[in-house]
């Protein structure tokens, strides 16, 4: 019965394949690496406590707050921004002029930060930080507004909107893998740790620039398509926004609640098991060596490439649904085997000289490999199924809203996200981290291993428990997808 519906729907797909809005394939790469250049300077931020910390001189406790507190400042700016992107209709579009001026805040502050917010007077740092920062957030959501919204205007093809899931984990990727590599075997051995000024300028400006160059890439992908015929309006006819259409949305869209609370979920645990001091812990002192952070993130790059590959395939064949359902099933099974390679494992024999290469250097390999792939699909695969929460509301309330979808999305994500890093620093506040961050060279104990397995293992699979109970109540499958672009193109 199911193999028939599959036939059904491929049938209809390849009818209406003519009148979908088709991108390029070099659109859909260069438009994604807006998320390149907006992940570059999250993995800097990554760093920011021990900048905060060591150099700055603010406390660890104090500074999960601030962070925290800044990140739900983040999320109160994405209605605000995303009004104003619905609105604009300029000479150079409606997406790109967010592009532009997103990242030229970004640069901005992020060198500011780095450069000046030790050489102020002590008493004056912190409020400092905080002014700075809130610069920094504003050029963070400008430019992020623009990859949960443009992906309406690039494609509505459900064959090529799950492709942007591959290019996004492709430079997602890249630019942590990149930035790790970077840190842990350069930036380190060149100025010892992480409690030199020169070290953060310099990789501020290294970010900056990379940034710059895959933005103005990104705005080249999406030139084409920024203009008012592509701005999708149910049956051609544009309704009127206003800014009580946010609470009916939420009210009444029902996918975008479920997909809402399946990535806030997941960005929560992101935020946990990729936070840098998590990191310190697995690798510096766990593994006691810290320069694997970097190593892996190459070494696995190709074979995680292939098991997103494997999720885009049954994305574009069953949708989008169901790949980031059957991820994240996998992504539990693969944590829980993980939890024991790091407990029961030497894991301090863990090398990639080819000299030394050991069984448990493999076993780990092919449980990161498998598991970072799994994380990669339930991590972007949300962007793309924003759009076509975005599809849905046009036949529901006739209404064209992206930035409106992509801000009450990011608002919501964020605001539950936010605590991971507060989460995080309270963790560590209570086994006695409270005034200085773990190092690289600190002792390994019990209780370190016990809060690293806690942070790195068992919250990610708490909340992608979540997030599969959120995706049983999700609708919009490949079936529904069709039926939605059918009505949004005039055929019903």
């Amino acid at each position: 019965m199911e193999e028939e519906q599959y036939e059904d729907t491929k049938e209809e797909e390849i009818n209406l394949k003519s009148e979908y809005n088709n991108a390029k394939l070099w659109q859909l790469a260069f438009f994604s690496l807006n998320n390149a250049a907006t992940n570059l300077y999250l993995a800097l931020m990554g760093y920011v406590s021990y900048y905060a910390n060591g150099i700055v001189g603010l406390g660890v406790f104090v500074l999960s707050i601030i962070l925290t507190s800044m990140r739900i400042f983040d999320g109160l700016t994405d209605p605000i921004i995303g009004f104003l992107l619905d609105k604009t209709e300029s000479r150079y579009g409606k997406f790109r002029p967010f592009l532009a001026i997103g990242n030229l805040l970004l640069a901005c502050s992020c060198i500011v930060l780095f450069f000046t917010n030790y050489l102020v007077p002590k008493g004056f740092r912190l409020p400092y930080f905080i002014v700075v920062y809130g610069f920094y957030v504003i050029g963070y959501t400008f430019q992020t507004v623009v990859a949960k919204s443009g992906q309406t205007i690039i494609t509505n093809n459900p064959r090529q909107r799950p492709l942007a899931t591959y290019f996004d984990s492709m430079f997602i990727m890249a630019a942590y893998g990149g930035t790790s590599l970077y840190v842990s075997n350069y930036l380190i051995p060149k100025y010892k740790d992480f409690l030199n000024p020169q070290l953060f300028q310099e990789f501020v400006l290294v970010i900056a620039g990379i940034s710059m160059v895959c933005t103005g890439l990104a705005i080249i992908g999406i030139w084409e398509k920024d203009q008012k015929k592509f701005y999708g309006f149910s049956n051609g006819k544009k309704k009127k926004v206003r800014k009580k259409d946010y609470v009916e949305i939420l009210l009444h869209n029902k996918p975008i609640r479920m997909l809402t609370i399946a990535s806030a979920s997941n960005q929560f645990v992101a935020m946990v098991y990729g936070h840098t001091t998590v990191s310190v812990m697995l690798y510096g002192i766990m593994m006691k060596d810290y320069s694997i952070c970097g190593l892996i993130g190459i070494v696995t790059a190709l074979p995680t490439l292939l098991v997103v590959t494997i999720g885009i395939r049954i994305a574009q064949r069953f949708g989008q649904r169901r790949a980031l359902m059957i991820a994240t099933f996998f992504a539990i099974v693969f944590q829980v085997i993980m939890i024991l390679v790091l407990y029961f494992g030497n894991i301090t024999e863990i090398t990639f000289k080819i000299s030394g290469l050991n069984a448990i250097t493999i076993i780990f390999v092919f449980i990161f490999t498998m598991l970072n792939g799994c994380k990669s699909i339930i991590n972007n695969m949300v962007v793309p199924m924003i759009a076509d929460c975005c599809d849905y509301e046009m036949v529901r309330s006739g209404k064209y809203v992206p930035g409106l979808m992509g801000a009450l999305f990011s608002f919501i994500e964020k605001a539950v996200s936010a605590f991971g890093t507060a989460f995080v620093g309270g963790i560590l506040t209570f086994i006695g981290f409270g005034k200085v961050l773990p190092q690289v060279s600190d002792v390994v104990t019990p209780t370190i291993v016990k809060t690293t397995l806690f942070l790195y293992c068992v919250v990610p699979i708490i909340g992608w428990l979540i997030t599969l109970i959120a995706m049983y109540f999700y609708e919009l499958d490949k079936t529904k997808m069709i039926e939605i672009h059918k009505k949004n193109m005039g055929k019903n």
